[in-house]
């Protein structure tokens, strides 16, 4: 005979035993992800070290941001993820190459955006990590060369800057390209006790908020001498997309009262005017920025990470829709591709860049609330990619999701490096490097906010 308490003990025992399994399964699976990190990192150490980036099917590189000239982008972005893994002797190493090899005295453009999204923030994310003063150093060397750029009537900075003449071009840019740079720049002020950096770039990101139309939305590209806008596309995607991030994000990091309210607006406005639902899944729609007629039915993978900055914003429920519309699409190709028609229910751009923009908006949906259904989301974005993405060389882009077996490229971007590796490893390793109810990542996965090197 079994007592009651008998009864209640092992009916407490069960669920305790489930979850104990559950949490070894995700530690498992997060060496999995730590294993092929170093997997890749030294098959790039072999084949392209010092490279910007590997392409790894023929084992050969490209450069990038300079077209013909390496600064050492893969290095840079991986490195606050080989820290956070516990990668320390490699973690080193990538340290020890940039402060012997890094310079960017250089004759040459750059976008101003990526490199200050790549190069900048992966420097401060791994000062963040280290404490290294020569990191810092090299990145405030960087942003000084990126600062003249913003020298136009708007604080809009041009698109390409030569690093070495300080020589501008291309006045036509978009949100992204306008207002992705408060975090980065404004931790460097923190770091440095100098202000430009901060002003410089918040004052660019409140300008563009002033030119909204009076549907409080934004178009996709505008004149930076001007300020006149050159179309009335409103997209959160490609050429948007990092622009609200960031709103957001500057309120998070720095306690930005002015950019929260800026974010509540331009979100108020975007689910007023954008929001369609089409067989029970949630898209946003492109529309013009002055009449908030839908435009198109066409879904850029970019904007995937949207769901996840809903949430945080305070739309839960928004957001949690949105990342559930394109896990389906995940389920239904395997990889999602580039570009998707809700309407036609086709993919436009059959593609994958070796995108992580799913399991970013996984990983901030499961920081908010812990449910297993955002890890299990990851959990199948990184077993297609070891499927369809994995070569001899590392880990590539995709040229046809749709073909069978998937057609793949041979590249691997830096941003790879970066984000969904990080992503994944912080949701499913519980790592006590990581503090995960004080953190701060960037639009590229760099973390400035909430490494434990003590431990």
């Amino acid at each position: 005979m079994t007592s009651a308490a008998g009864l209640f003990g092992a009916a407490a025992a069960a669920p305790l035993t489930a979850r104990s399994n559950g949490l070894r399964a995700w530690k498992t699976l997060a060496e999995d992800v730590k294993g092929e990190m170093a997997w890749a990192w030294d098959l790039y150490r072999q084949h392209a070290w010092g490279k910007d980036e590997i392409k790894p099917v023929s084992a050969t590189t490209s450069s990038f941001p300079l077209k013909h000239h390496h600064l050492g982008l893969t290095l840079i972005e991986a490195l606050d993820t080989l820290w956070v893994m516990g990668l320390d002797s490699r973690f080193r190493d990538g340290v020890d190459w940039v402060k012997g090899n890094a310079d960017f005295d250089v004759d040459g453009e750059v976008s101003v955006f990526e490199t200050s999204i790549r190069l900048i923030g992966g420097l401060l994310s791994a000062h963040h990590a280290s404490g290294d003063p020569v990191l810092l150093a090299k990145a405030k060397d960087l942003a000084d060369r990126l600062l003249p750029a913003f020298d136009t009537p708007t604080g809009f900075p041009y698109r390409f800057i030569n690093l070495k003449t300080g020589a501008v071009r291309d006045p036509e840019t978009n949100p992204a390209e306008i207002g992705t740079f408060l975090p980065e720049w404004g931790t460097l002020s923190r770091l440095t006790g100098d202000p430009r950096y901060h002003d410089v770039t918040r004052r660019a990101m409140v300008t563009l908020f002033e030119k909204r139309s009076k549907l409080d939305l934004l178009a996709v590209k505008i004149d930076a001498r001007s300020g006149e806008w050159l179309d009335r596309r409103a997209t959160v995607g490609s050429y948007a997309d990092s622009y609200y991030e960031y709103l957001w994000d500057s309120w998070q990091l720095f306690g930005d009262a002015e950019c929260r309210q800026m974010y509540q607006l331009c979100t108020a406005a975007i689910l007023r005017h954008q929001q369609v639902w089409r067989d029970g899944r949630l898209w946003i729609a492109d529309v013009d920025f002055e009449t908030g007629r839908i435009i198109n039915a066409e879904q850029d993978e970019l904007a995937s990470f949207y769901g996840g900055l809903l949430a945080q914003g305070g739309a839960m429920k928004e957001g949690a829709a949105l990342t559930e519309s394109w896990a389906g699409l995940q389920d239904r190709f395997g990889v999602l591709p580039e570009g998707y028609d809700y309407a036609t229910g086709k993919p436009i751009a059959v593609g994958n860049a070796l995108r992580p923009e799913l399991a970013d908006a996984a990983f901030n949906l499961w920081l908010l609330d812990r449910n297993p259904r955002w890890r299990e989301i990851a959990r199948i974005h990184f077993l297609a990619m070891k499927r369809w993405n994995k070569v001899e060389y590392g880990y590539t882009d995709l040229a046809d999701v749709t073909s069978e077996p998937k057609r793949q490229a041979d590249h691997c971007p830096g941003y790879w490096w970066s984000e969904q590796m990080k992503y994944y490893y912080l949701m499913f390793a519980d790592t006590p490097r990581f503090d995960y109810k004080r953190n701060y990542l960037t639009t590229e996965g760099n973390v400035l906010l909430g490494f434990r090197r003590g431990a």
